[in-house]
């Protein structure tokens, strides 16, 4: 039983999470836990905390000198806002994608052992050979290596959208993250590299815990184990994905399902 329970404890808990930009508030007492190894997809208007909310999970908004926050957010167990926690080992263990594709100007490859050669320990030396396995395993994860495996040498820029974004996924995978979280992942895509990126998504739930914001209703119902609705900075309700667009307990929910605003 104890087994069980840990098995099935959250990656992510905030408790009373609020954060201010400034003067102005942007989320309002989350409380929020978000499933191990599960995709959970977060929906609401712009503006509502979506993309905020995600960004506290591994503290990217402190690069701005203005933000505060209060509360705590636990990721596997621990409280990354606790003063002694050190950044570098929270973005190790979540992996963040953006809106839009941002390979480095390098090549393929050096793009995927980009972040295994930032965190490996300093004078721990790694064969070609042991990066050649680590950059087929990253590759294959992410259904890239058939593609590019003749031309890793190539300049990662030089994709096309959907293999770039891929790529970026790739990226994260050798520095092995317990979280990935992904803002608007396939919004700079069309609709085949839309679907190529949400099957990847799908494939990838089991081995990450992914949370994912997107204002794409049909994404968010394909490609969710839960969905998060917010709204005014606060969280509104938290379900099963089928349960939230079959039969959402709120009316604030429903509308913004059924286009009624945002």
């Amino acid at each position: 039983m104890k087994e069980q329970r840990i098995n099935e404890a959250p990656a992510i808990v905030t408790e009373s999470l609020n954060l201010w930009y400034g003067t102005f508030q942007a989320l309002f007492d989350i409380d929020l836990e978000v499933s191990r190894n599960k995709v959970t997809a977060m929906i609401g208007p712009s503006g509502c905390g979506k993309t905020t909310l995600l960004r506290s999970v591994n503290r990217i908004n402190e690069r701005l000198g203005y933000v505060r926050t209060t509360g705590s957010i636990e990721v596997l167990g621990h409280d990354i806002y606790e003063p002694e926690v050190d950044l570098v080992q929270v973005r190790k263990q979540v992996g963040m994608v953006f809106q839009r594709p941002n390979p480095l100007p390098l090549s393929i490859r050096d793009n995927v052992l980009f972040g295994h050669r930032t965190h490996r320990e300093r004078g721990v030396k790694v064969s070609r050979q042991d990066e050649d396995e680590i950059v087929e395993k990253a590759l294959r994860e992410v259904l890239l290596w058939d593609t590019v495996r003749d031309r890793l040498a190539g300049a990662a820029t030089e994709l096309a959208l959907e293999e770039q974004q891929k790529l970026c996924i790739a990226r994260l995978l050798p520095v092995k993250p317990a979280v990935l979280l992904m803002d608007e992942p396939c919004s700079a895509l069309d609709p085949n590299g839309t679907e190529a990126v949400e099957e990847l998504i799908w494939d990838l739930r089991g081995d990450y815990t992914i949370l994912i914001v997107t204002h794409n209703m049909a994404q968010a119902r394909r490609a969710s184990d839960e969905c998060v609705f917010m709204l005014l900075g606060k969280l509104v309700e938290h379900t099963r994905t089928d349960k939230m667009f079959v039969a959402p307990k709120h009316q604030e929910t429903a509308d913004y399902i059924e286009g009624r605003y945002g």
